[in-house]
């Protein structure tokens, strides 16, 4: 899997029909109370499937507009989720587990537990693409915010009533987010289903 710095697709939560996507809101730190815990702010959730190759990839990201040489946010301290629904009911039938920890020598890695597909929990050192087996992969790492947003062309709309959005202005641009990427096998994803939602929860440890 090559990650590009910046990925095209936006959705907090996502609906996923084969051959066709659904997205939902995002959030880059419009709440109060996620400026004080920014590891725990989830920007968006992107995903896309490939039939041919029979893979689905999730995208989780977090502590959103960081400048670049601020340099990623781990937390051992917290717990994402990537809930996947494929029955149709609004509950997960599959929790995917994602957590940061350090070794003694205070380096970073990621662990993640019940990946679809993969041949069992994934561990290693984050910003490396980790191989979970059975062509499962794992990315934890900083990355361009790939959400697109002109600030300057939204408030002129409001301000005239005339859209006045423009390609060249992305608020964005130059910033960053700490994203995990999951590669995993979409028949395992899908359960037998012809559809999935997914969508990503954070938990801190009390």
């Amino acid at each position: 899997m090559n990650l590009p710095k910046r990925v095209a697709a936006t959705a907090l939560a996502a609906a996923l029909v084969l051959g066709a996507a659904i997205a939902g809101a995002a959030d880059h730190k419009e709440a109060p109370g996620t400026l004080a815990d920014p590891g725990a702010d989830l920007a968006d959730v992107y995903a896309w499937h490939d039939l041919a190759g029979n893979r689905l990839v999730a995208v989780m990201t977090f502590a959103g507009l960081a400048d670049s040489a601020v340099g990623p946010t781990y937390d051992a301290n917290l717990l994402y989720t990537l809930n996947i629904d494929n029955t149709d009911d609004n509950l997960p039938d599959i929790s995917v587990y994602c957590r940061f920890g350090q070794n003694d020598l205070g380096e970073w890695g990621v662990q993640v537990q019940n990946l679809p597909g993969a041949s069992g929990t994934v561990v290693g050192r984050v910003d490396n693409v980790l191989d979970g087996g059975n062509s499962t992969k794992v990315f934890a790492g900083p990355r361009e915010d790939p959400f697109f947003f002109d600030l300057d062309g939204f408030r002129q709309t409001l301000q005239t009533g005339t859209l006045s959005f423009s390609s060249s202005r992305d608020r964005f641009a130059g910033l960053n987010v700490t994203a995990i990427v999951l590669e995993m096998n979409l028949t395992s994803a899908l359960g037998g289903a012809s559809s999935l939602k997914l969508w990503a929860t954070t938990g801190r440890k009390s």
